[in-house]
């Protein structure tokens, strides 16, 4: 392992239940983490509150925090820290993180706009319209909750599984195929990188990230400089 821009043991990780499936393997014995769960997106609000509490709590404990997450409909912005520096992904949300890199991301976007991506951490969380379509059906029946699921899915026509290569594939394999079948979606597995997550835990922290040191507030101009690789 390359020399850390931090020491392991005064670097703490807070990140998604989706994006800590990433990070996970790739951390330093020493190096501990939170994880938040992935419904806080739903309030993004919510999600920066519950994020700067949990950062003042323990803000003095360490020198640097790894923030799992994107941009996430702006709830990253204003957080701060008044002792330790802040670390995150430059990039709009996780399936950047997935793919390696914001550039990745947005060829994909461009390609294949209609696309509802899933990962591990995805899948293992449980929180997206496929895991929920069968409590809609206890709900509200079967011919409305196929309604409801026809109007929230009628821009995609891709369900994509990110493989990063961290971990066994075959049953997330088997779970996705089964629902791009039931949903007549297509499916599709894409390679993905672990470039942005190694980054992060290892650095360099270069252009690929935003760096609040203390006292600093994350801003959301400092995600949106100009990205030169499309």
């Amino acid at each position: 392992m390359p020399d850390l821009p931090m020491d392991p043991a005064r670097t703490l990780v807070m990140a998604c239940a989706t994006v800590i499936e990433e990070l996970r393997p790739l951390l330093p014995p020493s190096m501990t983490h939170q994880v938040f769960d992935f419904g806080l997106h739903v309030n993004p609000q919510n999600l920066r509150h519950t994020l700067q509490a949990a950062i003042e709590a323990v803000d003095e404990q360490y020198d640097t925090i790894l923030l799992g997450y994107g941009l996430c409909s702006l709830a990253i912005v204003g957080l701060k820290a008044r002792h330790a520096r802040l670390v995150v992904p430059r990039v709009d949300d996780c399936i950047a993180i997935f793919l390696g890199s914001a550039a990745a991301y947005r060829r994909q976007a461009r390609s294949e706009p209609g696309t509802y991506y899933l990962t591990k951490g995805w899948i293992e969380a449980g929180d997206s319209p496929f895991s929920e379509f069968d409590q809609t059906v206890e709900r509200f029946g079967l011919q409305r909750a196929q309604r409801i699921m026809k109007v929230m899915m009628a821009n995609y026509k891709r369900l994509a599984l990110i493989n990063t290569g961290l971990y066994e594939m075959d049953r997330y394999r088997a779970y996705t195929r089964a629902l791009a079948e039931r949903f007549g979606l297509r499916y599709e597995e894409l390679e993905g990188s672990t470039a942005l997550v190694e980054k992060m835990v290892r650095g360099p922290w270069d252009d690929d990230f935003v760096v609040a040191e203390p006292g600093e507030v994350l801003r959301y101009e400092s995600f949106t400089q100009v990205e030169t690789n499309a």
